[in-house]
């Protein structure tokens, strides 16, 4: 970790209740709410869009949205992230066969052609070569533009998210004991600055 955690009783009284539900669904409390609490409006404001993209009623059901959350994870590196998100998957999904499998999406036969059009527009708005008109078109196919702008939303969220998470070194908290690297292997070397 980056920065130093406050204690639960230093937070501001509005995010408490946050730390409450936590504790009651997970088991203890999440580090990244606890990091975001040092900067209690800018907490209210992730937690108000989180809770909006992640509604039941959202028009991207939940188990397209966990595998978009897992794979920008693993994209980021965000360990974190992948933990949280890989559990909620295996959830959704009912096995931990797809979170195995999704650093090979593109070669797996446990994606259907939805879930790779969802996937390869992830990477697409995740990494640096950009959306083609293409991917938009082909998911047009499954997706309204409503639908289409909640699912851009997501990815946009996730990668905030995991950006934030992973910057910060925010560790995982053993929710998924799954193998889930991007592709195997350590993150990529990062560069030493010359001076």
């Amino acid at each position: 970790m980056r920065i130093q955690l406050k204690a639960d009783r230093d937070y501001a009284w509005f995010i408490k209740p946050f730390f409450w539900s936590q504790r009651r669904n997970y088991g203890q409390v999440l580090i990244p709410g606890k990091c975001w609490g040092r900067s209690p409006r800018l907490f209210a404001a992730v937690a108000t869009l989180y809770g909006v993209i992640n509604r039941k009623r959202s028009p991207i059901d939940p188990v397209l949205r966990s595998l978009v959350t897992v794979r920008v994870s693993q994209l980021n590196w965000c360990r974190f992230c992948v933990d949280i998100n890989a559990m909620t998957l295996v959830k959704r999904a009912g096995s931990g066969e797809k979170v195995e499998a999704l650093a090979q999406w593109r070669t797996s036969p446990l994606f259907d052609a939805r879930e790779q059009a969802v996937l390869d527009y992830t990477e697409a708005m995740t990494g640096l070569d950009g959306v083609r008109d293409e991917q938009v078109a082909r998911l047009k196919t499954w997706f309204d533009d409503d639908a289409l702008v909640e699912l851009t939303g997501l990815i946009a969220f996730q990668n905030m998210s995991a950006k934030f998470n992973a910057a910060l070194d925010v560790p995982a908290q053993g929710f998924c004991q799954l193998p889930v690297q991007p592709d195997a292997g350590d993150p990529p070397p990062r560069e030493e600055n010359p001076s």
